[in-house]
Formats: C-alpha cells, structure tokens, sequence
C-alpha cells in the first residue's frame, strides 16, 4: 500500500470516529447551563405538578436547574412546536403527554409532530381513567349504564374536557366497544366539565381519578369503572371497565422529550437519571397521592409505546370522524 492510500485510509478512518467521540464529549460536559422543560398545560395543573416534581429531583442529579415554563394552548401544540424548533443539545426538553400522540391524527398538517419532530427521551406515569355519572342517573355499575343508554339512545349527554382529547376519545373508544348511542357534550377543560356533571347538566364523563377523586369521595359524582386492566388503589370497590367490556383500556400518561437529532448520549443519560428519580421514595409518594403510577423505560421501549399510543388513537378518531379546524 502506497503512502498516500495509506494516508487517506487513516483520514478516513479518523473522520468516521468523529460523530462518535463528540457524543461521548457532549455526554459528559451535559447539560453545561439551565434546562428548560417546555410544559402545554398552566401552572398548577396534574401533569405540571409531575413536571415540577421530577423535574426538582432531576436537577438535583444533574448539577443545573431545571426551568418550567408553561406553554399551554393548541391542545400541547404550542409547547411541542417550542421545542421542536429548539436547538437539539438536551438544554430544552417538552413534558409529553398523550395529547402529543393523539394530535398526529387530529392535525395531520401540523408542521411539527410527535411522530416527526420529537424523540421520545423517558417515560414518568401513567394515569387510569374513570367513567363518571351524576348521581340522579338510575345507574350503579357499568352493565347498568350500559343498559339504560341502550335504553335510552341519543339522551345521555357524555361530556369532555374538549374536543380530540383524551377523555373525548375515552368516550368515543367506549361507545365503540358497547354499541351505544350518546350525545358529545365537550367543555374547555375538567373543572368546567365536572361543574356541570355534579349540577346534573351532562349524565356521564371520562375524567382522570386523580382529578375527579374528591368529588367522588364527597358523594357528588358516582365512579362506575376505571380504564385500567386492574383495580385502583384509591378506588377499590370500583370496577374495570374491562370486567363488564372486554379489551377496553384507556392510559393517559407523561414523559419526557427532546428535539429531533438530540445526540444518543444525552437521551440515554436523561433517561437513566428520569429513572433514578422515578425510582426515590419521595416521587414515589407523592405521585401516589395523585393516583399516578410511575413508568419507568429505556428510550426504545418510550418510543415504542408511543408509536403504539399515536396507532391506537389514530383509529379512533378516524372511526369517530373527528375533525378540527
């Protein structure tokens, strides 16, 4: 071999290193300044109080503050197309949710999305739904309710916390899976949908248990099934909805993500500090009191299940031939 080829293999050989060594060299000098982690609802919200929660122990971990700032609007647009558009080195990170995987399908012209725009970093909870009636509704069980919509089609009005999210889409999945026929009543957010199921305005409602679980408690609304595949601890004597329709499951849930062409070394050293944390008594504790379950995984299982996630609700909305302007 001449020297010259000789030469050029080892040029070669050298730049082909490179992408390499400078993502070790990025890993190990991140985050070099404050984070920001790019919430879509208001401050004092559910899943902004995880936010707030993970994120003060992660910045104990990690060496640098962790700023939220609070982007609400376009249903968890806003925020994701925040981040999307940021510089992909792990300083500007978005709280995801389900809302993220649902709009790939409810805005198939976004200019950013989920699906294009954003890896997938970590998973934090996962939040169990529950079928809600006013307690005037001659109904103890979901086989009863199921009854007496069939009974009655087109008069139980099943609100929303708005149209295209996910307690819409609960109810869409349910009336699917059961075959009846009730009116969509949706209003701009849970306090307000849950106002007017407690005064008897609307019948039914999908809301979270975390969210709903003092009205309940008070006796002002009745649970009748949870989404999970099993019993939840806050509410015991309430059953799956799954006992009564099988397969029929519904988990909103967090995680965190970053830009698209964020370096492999960051993702997977968030990932492994967001699971250290999950993992503290404290979190722990205090996501049980919000009725929220951590869920920990590699970066690979998080996108998996949210490619599986953008999947489900896709034939969902399809089905029920949801649209927004």
């Amino acid at each position: 071999m001449n020297l010259g080829r000789r030469k050029f293999i080892q040029l070669s050989l050298g730049a082909a290193a490179l992408p390499a060594v400078a993502g070790a060299a990025w890993a190990q000098s991140f985050p070099s300044r404050p984070i920001n982690l790019v919430v879509f609802l208001p401050a004092g919200a559910i899943p902004d109080i995880i936010a707030r929660l993970v994120g003060s122990a992660l910045s104990e971990r990690l060496g640098q503050p962790i700023i939220i700032e609070n982007r609400p609007g376009g249903g968890g647009n806003i925020a994701l197309q925040s981040v999307a558009r940021a510089p992909a080195d792990g300083h500007t990170l978005l709280l995801l949710a389900s809302p993220h995987a649902i709009n790939v399908s409810l805005y198939p012209n976004a200019p950013v999305s989920l699906a294009k725009d954003i890896i997938p970093v970590a998973s934090l909870n996962h939040d169990t739904f529950v079928l809600l009636v006013n307690p005037s509704l001659p109904v103890k069980n979901v086989l009863d309710f199921i009854a007496y919509a069939k009974a009655n089609p087109g008069k139980i009005n099943l609100s929303s916390n708005g149209t295209g999210n996910l307690t819409h889409l609960a109810g869409e999945l349910f009336k699917t899976a059961t075959g009846i026929d009730t009116v969509h009543v949706p209003f701009r957010g849970s306090p307000a949908a849950l106002s007017a199921l407690t005064a008897g305005d609307v019948q039914a409602l999908f809301d979270t248990v975390g969210t709903s679980f003092p009205l309940i408690q008070a006796g002002k609304i009745r649970a009748l099934g949870v989404s999970s595949t099993e019993r939840v601890r806050m509410l015991p004597d309430v059953q799956t909805i799954a006992e009564t329709v099988p397969g029929y499951t519904v988990t909103g849930w967090l995680g965190i993500g970053a830009p698209k062409g964020t370096p492999a070394e960051i993702v997977d050293r968030l990932n492994r500090e967001i699971g250290v944390v999950l993992n503290e008594p404290a979190v722990r504790a205090k996501m049980a009191e919000l009725n929220s379950d951590p869920f920990v995984s590699t970066p690979e299982e998080f996108a998996k299940f949210t490619a599986e996630d953008t999947e489900k609700w896709g034939r969902v909305v399809k089905a029920a031939d949801i649209k927004l302007d």
